[in-house]
């Protein structure tokens, strides 16, 4: 809100998303339910498709609607602590995924790998900002909204091509 930065406000909406996904992972795992995880695993991809949806349209509308963006050192603190904790959250989960075997921890810990670079990118519209050129926070928020998509459709290759309990193929874990 104080920086007014539309890459960030993906990155935050994205974010939010991934903070509820742990609810049906959790539930599934503390249920020790194979089915229940695989489910898991296809709420995690539908809550990264809908804040990929959502970060395209508030990006859409930055370009239609350019505005001024402020306080770029907040913005670029924020991309900061956003890469170091979806960096430990990446960690964790594909730790974890990888130990358990289960194809929908990894495809969120892969997840927040990639959700670290994209903390990187609202450091970058910090930076282009700061150099004279506007335009460059809606054209990052749009390359992190491509990032959500594609992240969509590799979570969902890993999820729907593999079975909880089973090694996720090399390809895809």
């Amino acid at each position: 809100m104080l920086s007014n930065s539309v890459a960030l406000l993906a990155d935050l909406i994205h974010n939010f998303g991934d903070a509820l996904t742990a609810l049906p992972l959790g539930i599934a795992f503390l249920l020790r339910s194979f089915r229940g995880e695989k489910l898991a695993g296809l709420a995690v991809v539908f809550a990264i498709f809908v804040s990929g949806c959502v970060a395209l349209f508030e990006t859409i509308v930055r370009l239609l609607h350019p505005q001024e963006l402020t306080h770029l050192w907040v913005l670029a603190a924020a991309g900061a602590l956003g890469f170091i904790g979806n960096e430990l959250a990446a960690q964790v989960r594909l730790r974890a995924g990888r130990r358990l075997s289960s194809p929908a921890l990894i495809a969120d810990g892969k997840h927040a790998r990639v959700d670290g670079f994209v903390s990187l990118g609202v450091i970058a519209s910090a930076i282009v900002v700061s150099l004279g050129a506007p335009i460059g926070d809606p054209i990052i928020g749009l390359v992190i909204t491509l990032v959500i998509l594609k992240i969509t459709w590799d979570s969902w290759r890993i999820v729907s091509t593999s079975e909880p309990g089973e090694p996720v193929a090399p390809n895809l874990g």
